[in-house]
């Protein structure tokens, strides 16, 4: 039950924002960006984008697929499964083990032999994979490797910062450089706490200050 005099927010869905001027850009991902932006002037067929949870890899996914209008595909884990004939494609979250190396391969050469493009997400660069198919691990040494680092400071700041103004919250910097102290690092993360956070502004009727956003810290499970 509500405290007296709290009002029960409305949970209404907020779309995450995924276009290219909703990117916030830093040294922890300007390498990883400019790559994306540099499409089609790519070196190769195949792009391999690495970096650990929360750094941004579906975002930047999102940014690419819509300019080179890619098809998303779900990694195919049995023996066999359909072939795209070929175009551009994002195959996400590959992970050892998730996979069909035979899959993987043939489609690898499809998008070649069209002269598309695909982009595969990972946590890990394909050396970390366990790769059993000489050819393709021969294809998977070729493509461009490009490594997305863990948000830093300016990043997650950033991110905070849009993310409260999407949800039309005035914020002082004091109250972001406090959260970013204390908060998981990853956007994922930022997109939970500007939530809570929203929701307790809503609820209790107040501004958002240090104490709310410790209140928010502490419901999430993190350390004020």
């Amino acid at each position: 039950m509500p405290k007296t005099g709290q009002q029960l927010p409305l949970h209404l869905p907020l779309e995450v924002a995924t276009a290219r001027d909703d990117l916030v850009v830093t040294d922890a991902n300007r390498q990883a960006v400019a790559y994306v932006d540099a499409w089609p002037e790519w070196p190769g067929s195949v792009t391999l984008l690495a970096g650990p949870v929360g750094s941004g890899k579906s975002h930047l996914a999102d940014i690419w697929a819509a300019r080179a209008g890619a098809t998303f595909l779900e990694p195919v884990v049995g023996s066999s499964g359909d072939i795209p004939e070929g175009g551009n494609y994002v195959v996400e979250d590959v992970v050892r083990g998730s996979f069909s190396e035979t899959w993987l391969f043939h489609l690898i050469n499809a998008v070649r032999a069209s002269r598309g493009s695909l982009l595969i997400t990972s946590r890990r660069f394909p050396s970390a994979w366990g790769v059993v198919l000489p050819d393709l691990a021969s294809r998977l040494k070729a493509a461009h490797l490009v490594e997305l680092n863990e948000p830093d400071d300016p990043l997650l700041s950033g991110i905070l910062v849009k993310l409260f103004s999407d949800r039309q919250l005035i914020v002082d910097a004091d109250v972001v450089d406090y959260l970013v102290m204390r908060m998981e690092r990853s956007i994922d993360s930022a997109r939970k706490l500007v939530e809570q956070i929203d929701h307790l502004s809503l609820a209790e009727k107040r501004a958002v200050t240090k104490p709310l956003a410790g209140q928010a810290l502490k419901l999430l499970g993190l350390k004020d």
